[in-house]
């Protein structure tokens, strides 16, 4: 198939190499600002995909992320930030990336054009119907994602992607594509930059927005954060005193008593201390 694939066409900038450092960082910084903005054309796609993961997450499905190089690690970061930050199971968002864990750190030659391990990937954590399923690949043909999402769809599990160029494969293959063009890269062809940016963008987003709409935010605050180390035990602490009018040192005792700031609300709201 045939499709114009604008992340790697030629970068905007030539002769690099003779570019001062402050002329190499105005012009990175001057391709970065447009990330927003072709993230804001697809926001009526990224919201379809939202509703769905939300409808999914509500009815005890899962969220997975598949992807390879940077946008599977994109997938890890943003599944692996969501319990300390929603206070949610580690088994709620979960991402893969080809290769295994070991692609985290290191790449893994050629692990991005299996046409197999992603689906047993998936099949490992005893995926269904019930779940959902969102490829990462900027290029938007990477064959571990594509072969992934065809699998899912063929089980009738739901699909989504997140991909930075228009009408490739994989964003034809998804049932709710996400797709931000943000054009050529300061280095001609290095996805990890502007595509890495835009789907860190997007991922916040769907993280964000699911974990809100199930109820993991009041207010503006994170009231079922993991109290993990002292600096969140300080911000919990903090929105305890602002909440309920009441003492640090009382706070920090209901803290350890309750665990979260969202039981100590609703333990004194109940009328018990």
């Amino acid at each position: 198939m045939n499709f114009e694939k604008t992340t790697e066409k030629d970068s905007n900038y030539n002769n690099l190499e003779n570019m001062s450092v402050n002329e190499i960082i105005t012009n990175i910084n001057n391709e970065d600002k447009t990330v927003a903005l072709a993230v804001e054309e697809a926001l009526p796609q990224i919201e379809s995909l939202i509703k769905q993961v939300v409808e999914k997450l509500k009815n005890d499905g899962r969220l997975f992320y598949i992807g390879a190089g940077t946008s599977g690690r994109l997938g890890i970061l943003d599944a692996s930030e969501c319990p300390p930050t929603f206070g949610v199971s580690h088994d709620l968002v979960i991402g893969l990336i080809a290769g295994g864990d070991s692609a985290i750190r290191k790449a893994v030659e050629f692990a991005e054009d299996s046409k197999e391990q992603s689906w047993a990937d998936l099949k490992a954590y005893n995926i269904t119907d019930k779940d959902i399923v969102v490829g990462i690949a900027a290029s938007g043909t990477t064959p571990y994602v594509l072969h992934g999402l065809k699998k899912c769809n063929e089980q009738n599990i739901v699909t989504g992607c997140i991909v930075c160029n228009h009408q490739s494969p994989i964003s034809i293959e998804a049932n709710y594509p996400i797709e931000v063009i943000v054009g050529p890269e300061f280095i001609t062809g290095s996805s990890r930059m502007k595509a890495g940016t835009a789907q860190k963008l997007v991922l916040n987003m769907i993280t964000t927005a699911t974990m809100i709409q199930l109820g993991k935010v009041k207010g503006n605050k994170m009231v079922d954060m993991q109290l993990s180390n002292h600096k969140l035990v300080n911000r919990g602490t903090q929105m305890l005193v602002k909440e309920l009018n009441i003492s640090e040192f009382k706070a920090k005792e209901l803290l350890d008593k309750y665990g979260n700031v969202r039981e100590v609300i609703k333990h004194l709201k109940n009328g018990r201390n």
